[in-house]
């Protein structure tokens, strides 16, 4: 009986120590890995969100708002006293630097697509010792964009898409978007920009270069204000484009298409395979 007693004290005091040995104390400066957190149901370790969140809504309501995007309240990062901030990307860089001079333990992610917001995943799980829900949540995550990317095969054409980012100067999607438009049966129309991860890069100097590219659909997803397809329908020219000429002009809110996370790889592509979906019951119409 003692001994059964002192073998399953052991067992509880080895765990208890297997889970302090992992962050319990995490400050999140970008949108993803906070609903990463929820998604794992490690939000309990969350101590400090970045202003922009709205995923999930929640989290506003119930974590201290310590950052933007390219700046943060180190005083107030400093007095949560985390043991892990995470950010994303050069654009934190300095957040970063001196959030490291001052003792603090940072991993920046840099997932540019697919693939890597897979592998942010999986890299999160296993800094916070639960690989195996992140695994789970991977799996889910594949096996519904290969629905998604099945269900597009089944279509009768694939339309041309110009997503844009940004309206002046125009940028177009990032790499994660190029390939999200892929899976959902989309083919984008700059698809030589997306490889390139600096929005600086992903310029279009000559508007004319979308009208030579015949877009059938056009999505914009202008972070941080609405969209205004009456403003691209007036741009000179685009009025020969398929997408105006047919009035196929889309918003998707950035949160859901431009946070590098969960939602692009569920709501994000779900939305853009609505809109090919929508498109291509239009042209039938048409014809």
């Amino acid at each position: 009986m003692q001994n059964h007693y002192n073998k399953n004290t052991q067992r509880q005091t080895i765990s208890v120590s297997m889970r302090d040995s992992y962050p319990q104390r995490i400050v999140c400066l970008t949108e993803e890995t906070t609903e990463t957190l929820y998604l794992f149901e490690e939000d309990w370790r969350i101590v400090g969100i970045s202003g922009f969140t709205v995923r999930p809504s929640r989290a506003r309501k119930e974590k201290p708002k310590v950052s933007a995007f390219t700046s943060a309240n180190l005083d107030k990062i400093l007095e949560l006293k985390p043991d892990l901030v995470l950010g994303f990307s050069d654009l934190q860089a300095d957040i970063a630097r001196e959030l490291i001079r001052a003792g603090i333990e940072v991993h920046v992610f840099n997932q540019r697509d697919v693939a890597g917001i897979l592998r942010m995943l999986r890299t999160l799980g296993a800094l916070i010792g639960v690989l195996d829900k992140a695994e789970r949540l991977a799996q889910q995550l594949t096996q519904s964009l290969q629905a998604i990317r099945t269900q597009a095969q089944k279509l009768p054409r694939r339309p041309r898409i110009y997503f844009e980012e940004w309206d002046e100067p125009m940028i177009s999607g990032i790499r994660w978007v190029s390939e999200l438009i892929d899976i959902a049966g989309g083919d984008d129309c700059f698809p030589e920009l997306a490889r390139e991860s600096l929005a600086k890069n992903r310029i279009i100097i000559d508007p004319a270069e979308v009208v030579r590219r015949a877009p059938d659909i056009i999505i914009g997803s202008w972070c941080g204000k609405k969209f205004r397809p009456e403003k691209v329908c007036a741009r000179s020219g685009w009025e020969r484009t398929p997408a105006v000429a047919n009035g196929q002009l889309f918003e998707i809110k950035s949160p859901l298409i431009l946070q590098p996370g969960p939602a692009a790889l569920t709501d994000g592509v779900n939305e853009l395979a609505r809109i090919v979906g929508q498109w291509t019951l239009a042209k039938a119409a048409r014809n």
